[in-house]
């Protein structure tokens, strides 16, 4: 018992562990999560695949061992117990139970023995009669379920971890190894891999993962394995006729099910089926479970736009799960689109009031303040669907990847509406959004003109000229070719056009450029105690600057010049903070999502559990056992019958009780009262 104690208390930790720990994910999740140490530590365990390990199926398989063997030794004794009154019990032992007593009845034994026998059947109690030469044993016992109870929840354990044994991975194991099957650790089509790597649908028991697109058809589910997948054929077919999805104001998913129609191999019929989450459907002894949903190929039509250069956007279009290739010059980029989200509900909460004037800030203090999330979380909670966005992911030809998220349409943060384009280095971050100002005609083409312009160093030159022109005082002439330097120097800065003089570069290796160019620049050049007053004299330049530089933009688009005001004043300061971030976008080109049509697909777990049956039924006998053993206790009740000179009967009475309690000392205080209202209780 002692070891069978031992062996639950581990394969409760472990189950602890497998619940905390998610079980068969990539094992880049683990290493981004956990760090290559002990990623790889954690693997050697096989905690990532707990109840499938060796060492956890040989603990279940002892447990069960274990505790059939305490079973198989303790029934015969409980069997003979219960048939067992212990009539045969001598007179003399009745003085040494803790609860007896002892009197006298007027009746005769034979007519005292009559009024016990009823009494003692009127309270519930199952009594024999042993009469003896001196007198008569009567013996009785009640709630004899307690020992019920031992053998329902000790058998409870034995068919619970049978069942987890029949529905873990024995079966496929075993099969695997009859057949010569062997895991598949590559990629590509379902329909491309070798049937070496298949299990036939006559498997007894498996589990796995089956997604089906919108309008599509499978028939071959997936089992994860610790080294690999294994696919499984299934008798049937599972097609989506349609797949819905409902969500909270949160953006959360509140309701999400597919209407289904299963075609059997066999016999070519086909029949309807609803399947929503905890709802499944069955067919041939498989239960299909709705498990999550996906997206299942969803057609895209993008806008490239180049971000270096004088390059024309141009149109690419894909579909989610699909790849193509990008040129960057002799550099060549594997654009991967993985996924698509119609809606997207954040917290838009009003921030805290703060200047965004770039005039008006310290260098930087403006730095710092538009980094972070595009919608990150301030005060109270004002959710908004933000619309939708899609991801992708840029490779180079070292196989290093980067993913982006992109809005397709504007968000309106801290007053001004912007586009976002998101960027991370790796899933374990969080991404760090663009923030593109929209143009008065709503999209970023304004934002773009700007950015090309200021690459153009005749137009740095002419947009400086018009700034010192505009800026320098009549009584001051000769302010002018001072200006005209100064804001010619700092559109060179921002472009990073000029060579960093400490060797400082940018991430893809060129001089660094935006705001933390003129930030090195303030900090190399002038004294700490000007820092500040600098700073600002410089900010107004670039800005004056960059504002003559859109309209020179503006005219050679022929478009109308914009005009002072508090839309373009709030236009530029936007535009200011996202050119200088977009010096270190980490991508040739941006990406923004034209069109789309949107299909779903739903994951399904479909799972053949022969196990599942014994797991229910130990649980029911499980909880009668615990109730039994925790609520009913066994007593057993002997009654001494014994005639005396004078015609009537003395009595000697005793109980025994597995469990001592107040109500048990209750109970045969009541009892003796009634079987002996002169009695002596002791």
């Amino acid at each position: 018992m002692r070891f069978a104690i031992a062996l639950l208390t581990v394969i409760c930790i472990a189950s602890v562990i497998g619940t905390v720990v998610k079980q068969r994910e990539p094992l880049n999740n683990y290493v981004n999560q956990f760090g290559p140490f002990w990623a790889e530590l954690y693997g050697k365990l096989d905690l990532y695949t707990v109840y499938s390990a060796w060492w956890f199926l040989l603990i279940l398989g002892f447990l069960v061992l274990s505790t059939s063997l305490c079973i198989a030794r303790n029934t015969p004794k409980i069997l003979v117990d219960l048939k067992s009154y212990k009539e045969g019990i001598r007179e003399s032992a009745l003085q040494a139970f803790h609860h007896k007593a002892i009197g006298h009845l007027p009746q005769p034994a034979e007519q005292a023995l009559s009024d016990v026998s009823a009494l003692l059947e009127a309270e519930g109690w199952k009594a024999r009669a042993q009469i003896r030469d001196k007198g008569t044993m009567v013996a009785a016992r009640k709630g004899a379920a307690n020992k019920i109870g031992y053998l329902a929840a000790h058998g409870a354990i034995v068919l619970i971890c049978l069942g987890g044994l029949l529905d873990g991975d024995l079966f496929v194991r075993a099969l695997m190894w009859a057949q010569g099957k062997s895991a598949y650790q590559g990629g590509g089509l379902v329909s491309e891999v070798k049937p070496e790597h298949r299990l036939a649908a006559d498997n007894p028991s498996f589990r796995g993962n089956l997604m089906v697109p919108e309008g599509g058809r499978a028939a071959t589910a997936i089992l994860s394995m610790p080294d690999g997948v294994v696919l499984q054929e299934l008798p049937f077919d599972v097609e989506l006729k349609k797949f819905i999805v409902e969500y909270y104001a949160t953006g959360m998913p509140k309701l999400f099910a597919s209407e289904i129609e299963i075609r059997d191999h066999e016999t070519g019929k086909t029949h309807a089926a609803t399947v929503k989450v905890n709802e499944p459907a069955h067919h041939r002894g498989v239960a299909i479970y709705q498990s999550s949903f996906d997206d299942g190929g969803s057609q895209l039509r993008v806008r490239a736009v180049p971000l270096s250069g004088s390059a024309a956007p141009f149109e690419i279009e894909g579909v989610v799960g699909g790849a193509t290739t990008l040129s960057n010059g002799d550099e060549k980029l594997n654009l991967e689109f993985s996924g698509l989200r119609v809606i997207n509900v954040e917290n838009m909460a009003a921030p805290t009031p703060s200047g965004t004037d770039v005039r008006k800030v310290d260098l930087v203090a403006s730095v710092q303040a538009h980094l972070g999330s595009g919608a990150k979380p301030r005060g109270d909670k004002t959710l908004q669907n933000l619309g939708p966005s899609f991801s992708y992911k840029l490779r180079d030809a070292a196989g290093q990847a980067r993913e982006f998220n992109n809005y397709m349409v504007p968000v309106e943060l801290d007053g001004q509406r912007v586009f976002l384009a998101g960027v991370r280095d790796t899933p374990a971050e969080a991404f760090r959004y663009l923030r593109i100002p929209v143009d008065e005609q709503g999209g970023m083409d304004g934002w773009l003109q700007l950015r090309q312009g200021l690459a153009d160093a005749g137009l740095r030159e002419r947009a400086a000229r018009r700034y010192a022109q505009l800026a320098t005082p009549d009584d001051k002439p000769r302010m002018g070719p001072q200006l005209q330097a100064t804001a010619l120097r700092a559109l060179t800065l921002f472009a990073a056009a000029e060579p960093s003089a400490t060797g400082t570069s940018g991430p893809d290796g060129k001089p660094l450029g935006g705001l933390p160019a003129l930030s090195q620049f303030i900090e190399r050049e002038v004294p700490e105690a000007e820092r500040s007053r600098v700073s600002e004299v410089l900010l107004r330049i670039l800005n004056g600057s960059l504002f003559e530089l859109y309209k020179l933009v503006r005219q050679q688009a022929g478009q109308a010049v914009p005009e002072a005001g508090s839309t373009t004043q709030g236009f530029m300061t936007q535009a200011v903070l996202s050119l200088s971030d977009s010096m270190f976008y980490p991508a040739p080109v941006l990406l923004q999502l034209s069109e789309f049509k949107q299909v779903q697909a739903s994951v399904f777990q479909v799972a053949r559990a022969p196990g599942q049956s014994l797991v229910y039924l130990g649980a029911v006998l499980l909880t009668i056992g615990v109730f039994a053993m925790l609520y009913i206790k066994e007593r057993r009740l002997w009654i001494w019958l014994e005639p005396v000179h004078n015609g009537g009967t003395r009595v000697r009475m005793a109980l025994s009780c597995t469990r001592a309690s107040p109500d048990t000392d209750t109970e045969f205080e009541n009892l003796s009262k009634a079987l002996l209202k002169d009695a002596r209780a002791s």
